[in-house]
């Protein structure tokens, strides 16, 4: 009897633990072939199936158009090859990590670094703990993903587990240390075509500028103007971040006249080194428009030690309605994530700061929240807003309707929790009847991942190729018109949305 059913039925004595899949058989899966379905996302029907891949093969090696995304670029300019599997594929992703984090894997055990600087695992343990549990992902869409990073970029061809985790970190180490692995040679590979990363206000831009200077240098890689630390009110932190950006822009930010005039300065900036957008992660998208007078008051309330909170929730968000007024002006596209709780768990922020995999959605409104902005702005052929919500409820209802009115309204991508197939399948079917295609932003892979951003972009190929056959098949549409809106979706509109 061969090892895999043996492990098995030490689990459960009818051997039915190996014959189901359960998490107790994790072991089952030592020496599994890793090998991801070509028709994988295509639909089971076969006449469905047979549209999606002539529709998919169309699209499947265009170009990568990635408006939205969190790559640092100094990862390009200085082009340093990656060290190991943990650093590359666990540590960095908290679409991982928090998942983990879930089944009581401490996360100083995935390789994050407390901000005492306190000893954390080192990347063969953290390698471990990842395939001891790689089971664990089986559904999700950091799966999709990682088989694809695993198998198509990497040369993977076997499950990771505990069995195969120190031959596997071997066989990563050797493979990342190749000529062809480094960042700028995947770059070219992957078939980049821009790359937007986001930055903070009071960054110099030293690495965007390196690569435009650079003769060997040919890809495109821009930033954008993400000015959070600056527009909330409430954040203990605010006056300090005030202080960074009048040092980086040279405008003395004591005042409401001078921080605006400071912010106005940072995006030229940006803009003259490449931004096209900017990008913001308020609570909620709404906006106050308040008078000059009346907002310098409320800030030097807010300076003063002495405002309310509502009365510093007021300022923040005359402040993001100030980031709409800018971009009807200069043309910078406003791009709206808003709608999560950040730091949810404070132990976990207070230990590892932010963007570590607990923030958590909200119920949003759009419909009330942006009339205000899209009173003064929407129909200004200057400005453009690219929305996106984690709240799918709101796709229908509220989102579809207001993109199918106002010129300056696109749709973004589903994001971050719904990034996933069936989400982004519900996003086509609760969106297009009222807007149609071409009131979507396309596809954001909005990863910190570099070597996800293929992954990610070949999984929404497929689930809108899967779509469009669905429509096909009702004749909804012809296969033409199917193909040439794949094609939309992947280069006219990300382009139009992000003005890139």
């Amino acid at each position: 009897m061969d090892h895999v059913t043996v492990s098995a039925r030490r689990n459960e004595p009818d051997g039915s633990a190996h014959q189901r899949g359960s998490p107790g058989s994790a072991v089952n899966t030592a020496r599994k072939p890793l090998q991801p379905h070509p028709d994988r996302l295509l639909p089971g029907e076969p006449t469905e199936r047979a549209i999606a891949r002539r529709l998919y093969e169309s699209v499947r090696d265009l170009p990568l158009i990635s408006p939205h995304g969190h790559v640092d670029p100094a990862l390009l300019a200085h082009n340093t090859p990656f060290e190991d599997p943990a650093s590359l594929l666990v540590t960095p992703d908290h679409y991982v990590t928090r998942l983990l984090h879930a089944h009581g894997v401490p996360l100083h055990e995935l390789g994050l670094v407390d901000q005492d600087g306190s000893e954390t695992a080192p990347p063969r343990e953290v390698w471990r703990r990842f395939c001891q549990h790689w089971h664990l992902f089986l559904g999700t869409a950091s799966r999709q993903w990682l088989e694809a990073e695993l198998h198509d970029l990497l040369g993977v061809t076997v499950h990771p587990s505990a069995d195969t985790a120190d031959e596997l970190f071997d066989e990563l180490v050797a493979k990342l240390a190749q000529p062809g692995m480094r960042p700028r040679q995947l770059y070219d590979s992957f078939g980049i075509e821009v790359l937007a990363t986001t930055d903070d206000p009071a960054d110099d831009l030293r690495h965007h500028r390196a690569l435009q200077q650079d003769p060997d240098w040919t890809g495109r890689v821009i930033p954008t103007f993400r000015p959070d630390h600056y527009l909330d009110a409430t954040a203990a932190g605010w006056p300090d971040a005030l202080d960074r950006l009048a040092a980086a822009s040279g405008v003395d930010t004591g005042t409401y006249a001078g921080l605006i005039r400071a912010l106005e300065n940072r995006r030229e900036f940006f803009r003259e080194h490449g931004a096209t957008a900017t990008d913001h992660s308020a609570t909620t998208p709404r906006m106050e428009f308040l008078s000059e007078p009346e907002a310098s008051r409320l800030f030097d309330s807010v300076r003063a030690g002495t405002a309310s909170t509502a009365e510093a929730e007021t300022l923040s968000r005359a402040l993001l309605g100030e980031m709409a007024r800018m971009s009807s002006e200069d043309g910078m596209v406003l791009t709206l994530h808003t709608g999560s709780r950040r730091n949810h768990h404070f132990e976990t922020f207070a230990r590892y700061g932010p963007d570590t995999g607990h923030d958590i959605p909200l119920q949003a409104e759009f419909t009330r929240a942006l009339h205000p902005m899209l009173e003064r702005f929407g129909t200004n052929p200057r400005f453009r807003t690219v929305v996106c919500t984690l709240d799918e409820t709101v796709f229908s209802r509220e989102l579809a309707p207001l993109a199918g009115f106002y010129p300056s309204v696109y749709l973004g991508a589903p994001w971050w929790f719904l990034d996933a197939p069936r989400a982004m399948r519900r996003f086509r079917d609760a969106v297009t009847e009222t807007a149609g295609f071409h009131r979507t932003a396309g596809f954001i892979d909005d990863t910190r991942g570099f070597c996800s951003i293929p992954a990610r972009h070949d999984t929404a190929r497929r689930v809108d190729a899967a779509h469009l056959a669905s429509l096909v098949a009702e004749h909804v549409l012809d296969e033409d018109d199917a193909a040439n809106v794949l094609r939309d979706l992947n280069e006219r509109q990300p382009r139009t949305a992000f003005r890139l």
